[in-house]
């Protein structure tokens, strides 16, 4: 098929970096910022509240579940207003949060302010993946695997800058340091995050509140959901599996995520170019049999230096099989990408909030181990379903 498009069009597909994916890179960077900048918060948190461990942890749960309320919320906004309106607006509600999480002093008051800060990530995690696929769309190339790793970089930076600051400067300045400086990310990315408005058919989709018919957003649903099972039990039982059951020391046991948070990042920094190669489907599976051997190296490994390695391989291999299935969600034929994506992210992200709390109950009568090597079945049924990752080329063929 000939490419009948203007010079000044093939010029803007073949660009490499456009102030549309800057935009959308920096939305995703201020979104990991936050959540990284909550973590070294939370011992903290705990403590003003008098908090014992069992109710920090129904706090944590009240964080996810804000998150999976709102996101479908998100998914049916960004089909009537478009991905860019609705990711301005939750990241302005965002920015003040941290600010409002540091200065309540009551139970309920911090329940509250944790379902909205958990709320309004998870919206916003919607519609920067909504805007980062229509992004790819007007490009005619992969980034989605990028996006991620400036979520990742985001992260990075907000939990190693917390600590520090939290220790030398206190709480209330931290919470305004992280406020200025998301705020100053998002007026940056302001003008330059691509303006989408949703076609007539995709605000008929959603403005209805039913959830997709088709099983397409579902299966790729479950796709995600299989692969950010082994991320969240990675990053809550990682360090207690070395403790434990390597007699590895301190230090050694944090390498174990610090491994695969690495390689995770810094494939994800590859992986647009690598799809763009090969292609979805292809990419998918590779990192999908990679998963598969860092889970099984984990789990049956006979010393620390074996798991860490395994950590990594594990890293290499989740790093771009959920940005992938993010981008076949916002190219389903005849679906809002919107909703569809709502519908795969929060399935995704239910993963890694709910899980890791099973996986507590379960490894006290397997050990951690067993349970590590068995969570590569799930990566398995990720890639007998890898065929549905070739809509995810949608986006740029």
């Amino acid at each position: 098929m000939n490419d009948l498009s203007s010079p000044a069009e093939a010029k803007t597909r073949r660009a490499f970096i456009t102030p549309q994916r800057i935009g959308v890179s920096l939305l995703f960077l201020m979104n990991g910022f936050m959540i990284g900048a909550w973590a070294p918060k939370i011992p903290e948190f705990a403590a003003r509240l008098e908090l014992s461990e069992k109710s920090l942890g129904v706090m944590i749960l009240i964080f996810g579940l804000g998150s999976i309320v709102m996101m479908p919320i998100a998914g049916s906004q960004i089909a009537r207003f478009g991905s860019s309106i609705v990711s301005k607006v939750t990241a302005v509600l965002l920015t003040p949060t941290l600010l409002l999480l540091s200065l309540i002093g009551s139970v309920w008051s911090g329940a509250v302010a944790l379902f909205l800060f958990g709320g309004l990530i998870g919206a916003m995690d919607v519609a920067m993946n909504a805007n980062a696929v229509a992004t790819e769309k007007g490009m005619r190339r992969a980034i989605m695997s990028s996006c991620h790793a400036f979520w990742s970089l985001g992260g990075l930076l907000g939990a190693s800058t917390g600590g520090f600051l939290l220790e030398r400067i206190g709480v209330l300045p931290h919470a305004l340091f992280v406020t200025v400086v998301a705020a100053v990310m998002i007026a940056v990315a302001w003008k330059m995050v691509l303006q989408d408005a949703p076609h007539p058919e995709e605000r008929a989709a959603g403005a209805g509140r039913r959830l997709p018919s088709s099983p397409l957003p579902w299966l790729l649903g479950i796709m995600a959901l299989f692969c950010m099972i082994p991320e969240g039990s990675i990053l809550d039982w990682g360090a207690l599996y070395m403790r434990n059951e390597l007699s590895a020391s301190l230090t050694l046991s944090g390498f174990a995520f610090a491994a695969f948070s690495f390689t995770m990042a810094a494939m994800r920094f590859a992986g647009d170019l690598i799809r763009d190669r090969f292609g979805a489907v292809n990419t998918l599976r590779v990192c999908g049999v990679i998963a598969m051997l860092g889970m099984l190296t984990i789990g049956f490994a006979t010393s620390s230096t074996l798991a860490i390695a395994g950590f990594a391989l594990a890293g290499i291999g989740i790093s771009n099989i959920v940005p992938i299935l993010f981008s076949a969600a916002g190219n389903l034929p005849g679906m809002a990408a919107g909703v569809s994506l709502s519908v795969v992210t929060t399935m995704g992200y239910s993963g890694i909030l709910v899980a890791p709390s099973a996986i507590g109950f379960i490894a006290e009568h397997t050990g951690l181990g067993s349970i590590f090597a068995g969570l590569s079945v799930l990566i398995l049924v990720t890639l007998l379903l890898s065929s549905l990752a070739r809509h995810a080329d949608g986006a740029h063929h």
